[in-house]
């Protein structure tokens, strides 16, 4: 019997690539321990030549970064606020933070992501009502970027902004363009959970330079130039420590392997399950790459013959994790008296779905013992 037949298969585990012990060394080494110093400008250097921004701002997390937007383009209490309904709460908390009233969009089957024909008809609703929405947040779902073109040819006519949560897409394409470029900003989430992570962390990217130089000075406390503590707005404490900072740049360094890995995950489940009565798996978009942050399944339980939660408790009495797809946001407790556009797709893709161990670290046993468990669960 293999000694790895019980060990613990996690959903989504750090991965180490190696150089981030050196830079956390030198972090250390030249005392900067507090928030802000070299690591911190260095990773935003870093994320800027990945993702093609002019200007990042490395902050506490992806939440963070899409409140400080939401700052910046002028949303206020009783503003409208579209964002995408199949999604983590992640995205759309900040909304509440400033007040303003989110609406949530469905999904569509092409994508999994924000459905541009609702979209356009939330948009017109709202400006016929005098309530033009005062941004628009789609998620890019497990990996996959959103039709950003087709989103800014609604947007872009009524002068709407487009910010990007690509918490979950960090090395995913569209149209060869990096994940969130296009948009007028875009936030990253470098959680523990994510394809690369800091350990907690977040970052705000724009192309204009006064848009993040705004996120960077509300993000340390809104504090005026001045010798003595002067504050003429109130600010935020959400900048990135230093010392997360270098763990990040370790992480940057190895972001090509780790969606290679991902997305060779994917392909193995799709090409061990995929022919299995009532299993498919989540489609890929085909004006980008998908980084496949994490591998989803969908599952017909008549045709299989278990559904997906028997199918994850099956792996959790083996010590394996798995996860329902997000519950869409309109049906949170949380979100009641919401609006929503559409709600069927969303709702389908969370009655059916299954997220499985996708950690760049596994290996072939792991993925294997996985694999004839599921199969095993079926008629």
């Amino acid at each position: 019997m293999s000694a790895n037949k019980n060990k613990r298969i996690y959903l989504s585990p750090p991965h180490m690539g190696g150089k981030e012990q050196e830079y956390v060394r030198q972090a250390f080494e030249s005392n900067f321990i507090a928030p802000l110093g070299p690591m911190v400008n260095g990773f935003e250097q870093d994320f800027s030549e990945l993702t093609g921004f002019g200007h990042c701002a490395a902050l506490s997390s992806g939440t963070a970064a899409l409140h400080l937007a939401l700052r910046i383009v002028g949303v206020e209490p009783g503003d409208v606020v579209i964002a995408s309904s199949l999604t983590f709460i992640g995205s759309v908390s900040a909304v509440t933070f400033m007040g303003a009233e989110p609406v949530f969009i469905d999904a569509d089957y092409k994508s999994w992501n924000m459905d541009p024909e609702l979209l356009t008809e939330a948009v017109d609703h709202y400006i016929s009502k005098g309530r033009k929405p005062k941004a628009v947040i789609p998620t890019d779902l497990y990996g996959q970027c959103a039709d950003y073109d087709r989103l800014l040819e609604i947007l872009e006519p009524h002068g709407i902004p487009l910010i990007v949560d690509a918490a979950e897409s960090v090395g995913a394409t569209y149209k060869g363009r990096h994940a969130g470029k296009g948009a007028l900003m875009a936030a990253y989430s470098f959680n523990g959970n994510k394809i690369i992570t800091t350990s907690g962390g977040g970052l705000l990217a724009s192309d204009d330079e006064e848009m993040i130089s705004r996120a960077r000075w509300l993000s340390q406390q809104a504090k005026e130039p001045e010798p003595y503590y002067e504050h003429k707005e109130i600010g935020y404490n959400y900048r990135m420590s230093n010392l997360v900072a270098a763990v990040g740049r370790g992480q940057v360094e190895v972001i090509p392997d780790r969606v290679k890995r991902k997305r060779e995950i994917f392909d193995y489940y799709e090409q061990e399950l995929g022919g299995c009565p009532g299993i498919s798996f989540m489609p890929e978009a085909d004006y980008g790459q998908c980084n496949r942050w994490l591998s989803v399944m969908l599952i017909d339980k008549k045709e299989f013959g278990a559904g997906p939660e028997e199918i994850r408790l099956a792996l959790e009495a083996e010590n394996i994790e798995s996860r329902p797809v997000w519950k869409p946001m309109h049906k949170q407790p949380v979100f009641n008296d919401s609006t929503v556009f559409g709600g069927k797709v969303s709702e389908d893709l969370f009655k059916r779905g299954l997220c499985l161990p996708s950690g760049t670290a596994m290996t072939a046993e792991d993925m294997k013992r996985l694999v004839d468990l599921i199969k095993g669960c079926g008629k």
